[in-house]
């Protein structure tokens, strides 16, 4: 490790190269995210400026050809952080990184912050969970760029984690996917996560809660794929699973929690059941039927904390026990004229610059200067339809 600190600082003496850019996302995590979109942005639109990520072993297949491969903690990693102009991420940077003159810090954060994050999480300790609130708004101070999807977003970001940064309100890179897939991209993805021909295939993806002790399910998946028949299938993305060993397919139940490309899973799917994940404001960019199932509204509200009731603002139909989401799904509800309204007024809040060139607006500002970029977004959007939707 001495060698290493040794290593960093005469590499912080050598002259900073602009044509350098490193990027990573979760902490080591594969190539995705706001991270990922913006790195395949800067290969395209800049291909002088050599890409690198960041990313543990066991990540490392993600990572595309085009991009370097820097493994954490090695030597080439410390190079790469002190001698390259540009540094993305949407965690906190390495603590130990020193910032200097002329380097340019873009932080992307992940997703919209619909539950209490920065400052706000200092009265919530069991939301922070291992989460250092002190050394997050230290890190805040050092960024230069801060991306953000709409309004609600800056203006958290802005009270919340305070810092010498500028709002990039260009939308969210991410969700570029969405708008540029195909129908015959969704048909691949489909049939790659083995969803049947016919079938409606709805992701459930809920939010963490890091201040329950045993990671007991929320929802008896199962059960509820018994009761809503063969035509539904259920893709599962519980953060319970994470770090349990998969479950056996019940040809119902598919288990994608391990799935490195959540944006995949979005087109995959004929929609969406969720609580207070920020993936539901990705998704209504869709413009595909999002349900909410809050069963533990109080608690994880009192434990976590929201900025809204959501509740009273939805993407669409709400559950509040396992017997109203089936419901929902078998009267049609789901989809209904009525949840068709609320998505509508939710996406135009949420996704009022997503249009397929969010990472675009964001490189060329970045690396170009590019100021005042007009976001066209056109009045009715239009992106890939679901594989329900088009039969």
């Amino acid at each position: 490790r001495a060698g290493l600190r040794l290593h960093y600082r005469v590499q912080r003496l050598l002259p900073l190269r602009t044509d350098r850019a490193v990027f990573s996302s979760r902490d080591g995590h594969g190539h995705g995210g706001d991270p990922g979109a913006l790195e395949s942005a800067v290969r395209s639109l800049a291909p002088h400026v050599r890409t690198a990520w960041v990313s543990r072993p066991e990540h490392l297949h993600t990572v595309p050809p085009g991009a370097r491969r820097l493994g954490p903690g090695t030597a080439a990693y410390w190079t790469a952080l002190a001698r390259s102009a540009y540094l993305v991420s949407d965690t906190a940077f390495d603590p130990r990184l020193v910032k200097r003159e002329g380097q340019v810090l873009v932080q992307t954060r992940q997703g919209t912050p619909l539950t209490h994050t920065g400052l706000d999480l200092r009265e919530r300790p069991a939301a922070a969970g291992e989460a250092d609130v002190a050394e997050l708004l230290r890190d805040a101070g050092r960024w230069d760029y801060v991306v953000s999807a709409d309004r609600h977003s800056t203006l958290t970001f802005e009270r919340t984690l305070p810092g010498p940064y500028q709002v990039l309100e260009y939308g969210r890179p991410r969700t570029d996917r969405l708008y540029t897939a195909t129908g015959a991209d969704v048909a691949r993805l489909r049939e790659s996560l083995g969803v049947p021909d016919g079938a409606v295939a709805i992701l459930y993806a809920p939010a963490d809660r890091p201040y329950r002790r045993t990671p007991a399910p929320l929802l008896d998946l199962e059960r509820l794929a018994r009761r809503l028949g063969p035509r539904f299938v259920l893709l599962d993305r519980s953060p319970a699973r994470h770090d349990a060993p998969p479950l056996a397919s019940s040809g119902r139940v598919l288990d994608v929690s391990g799935h490195p490309c959540v944006e995949s899973l979005c087109l995959a799917s004929d929609a969406l059941v969720t609580d207070y994940a920020s993936l539901m404001t990705d998704y209504a960019g869709l413009d595909r039927p999002i349900v909410l199932h809050v069963p533990d509204q109080e608690a994880f509200e009192a434990a976590c904390g929201t900025y809204g009731d959501l509740c009273a603002f939805p993407p669409g139909a709400v559950a509040r026990s396992a017997d109203e989401l089936a419901d929902i799904f078998a009267t049609g509800h789901w989809r209904g004229s009525r949840s068709d309204e609320l998505r509508a007024a939710f996406r135009a809040r949420f996704c009022p610059h997503d249009d397929g060139h969010a990472a675009e607006r964001v490189a060329r500002r970045v690396l170009f200067g590019e100021a005042g970029l007009p976001v066209v977004v056109p009045p009715e959007r239009r992106p890939v339809p679901s594989a329900a939707a088009a039969r």
